[in-house]
């Protein structure tokens, strides 16, 4: 599964692998793949260099990159408490209404919520960049378009490439005339924030868009014969971020979680704006349909919508209430039906990468390789 873009970055098969978890991206690269960090939950800068140092530990030699949440337009002289005073008292009764519906524990005194929204705002990403700058990352990724300006120079300068997700054709143009290097065409079907474009019809159209720039397709791709399609259509690898979740060198804060994404049909997810303000993919649960439903006050935008739920998060993962548990993931989570290992995803893709080139070699009656 080679092609011109994984031969430059040095990388045995074009598969980038998004993950927040620093063993599932060491095992991307040893694997032969390309593994991403994620770097929206570091809001500590040490936390970032001690996982940094981890993966170069265990990555073998092997290229790996970074994924930042990082907004085109900074906003100044805004704090968090600046934005936490612009929540409605209303919506905030809806939360603790909606939590005592289900009877969820109060954290402990003293005990704070997880993860916050501060990973998306500008001044921690760039805290994390003046880390990740310090190792030899090939690839930087910004999950919120095109990075600012200096950004993309400053990686450039260190030879670092840049990437950036794109929901249309419209937004890809934007990312090559900001100088980007490598365009993740996000279908649909992807986990987490997607637009409302399916990867079949985004990623020939973001290819002839940007051409000659790279695209990797995203969104609904978890087999080998998929990862042949992405190719036929014109991509240069493939971004796949939910495959990830269930396999053994993940670590979900919560046993329930595995168990319900093992559990999930590609039907179970659903494009809800409940965890940032955002549409994101992600399991459809009594949280999300409780968000979802006209009769409530409707999720508030980005930022505010997450942090006025990070802490109610926080307590639904801790506490294990099943009815209100969920994560990010896309409509593959339907071939998620075990917990393997990284390696053996790979085994998967490759064996059924194989076999989709020699079917499609039989069609066009020429012999298999």
């Amino acid at each position: 599964m080679q092609t011109e873009l994984s031969k430059t970055l040095g990388v045995e098969h074009a598969v980038f692998g998004f993950t927040p978890f620093p063993a599932v991206a060491a095992a991307i690269s040893r694997a032969g793949g390309f593994g991403v960090l994620g770097a929206v939950r570091y809001t500590a800068p040490d936390d970032l260099k001690r996982d940094l140092d981890w993966i170069e530990a265990h990555v073998d030699g092997k290229p790996y990159g970074l994924d930042v949440v990082m907004p085109a337009k900074k906003v100044e002289g805004v704090s968090e408490a600046d934005v936490e005073a612009m929540i409605p008292e209303g919506h905030r009764q809806f939360v603790r209404d909606t939590l005592a519906k289900y009877g969820v524990p109060e954290l402990a005194d003293g005990e704070a919520s997880g993860w916050r929204i501060t990973g998306w705002m500008e001044q921690v990403a760039r805290t994390q960049l003046d880390v990740a700058f310090d190792y030899p990352i090939r690839l930087l990724a910004n999950a919120l378009g095109s990075p600012p300006a200096d950004v993309v120079d400053r990686a450039h300068d260190q030879d670092v490439l840049v990437a950036a997700l794109a929901g249309s054709a419209r937004h890809a143009v934007k990312h090559r005339d900001a100088g980007i290097d490598i365009i993740v065409a996000q279908g649909y079907e992807a986990g987490g924030h997607t637009g409302e474009i399916a990867t079949m019809v985004l990623t020939p159209e973001v290819v002839d868009a940007v051409a000659p720039l790279p695209v990797l397709a995203a969104g609904g791709i978890g087999s080998g014969q998929q990862v042949a399609a992405a190719l036929s259509l014109g991509a240069q690898g493939v971004w796949l971020g939910s495959m990830w979740l269930t396999t053994t060198e993940a670590d979900l804060s919560s046993p329930a979680v595995t168990r319900k994404l093992l559990a999930a049909g590609s039907g179970d997810t659903v494009r809800s704006r409940a965890l940032t303000g955002k549409p994101a993919r992600q399991l459809r649960t009594e949280w999300t349909d409780a968000w979802d439903d006209p009769s409530g006050p409707g999720t508030l935008p980005m930022p505010l919508q997450g942090l006025l739920v990070a802490e109610a998060l926080t307590r639904i993962q801790k506490y294990e209430v099943g009815p209100l548990l969920g994560t990010p993931v896309g409509q593959i989570v339907g071939r998620m039906t075990s917990e393997r290992s990284v390696q053996a995803v790979f085994d998967d893709l490759t064996r059924g990468f194989e076999q989709a080139v020699d079917r499609i070699n039989r069609i066009a009656g020429r012999s298999g390789t």
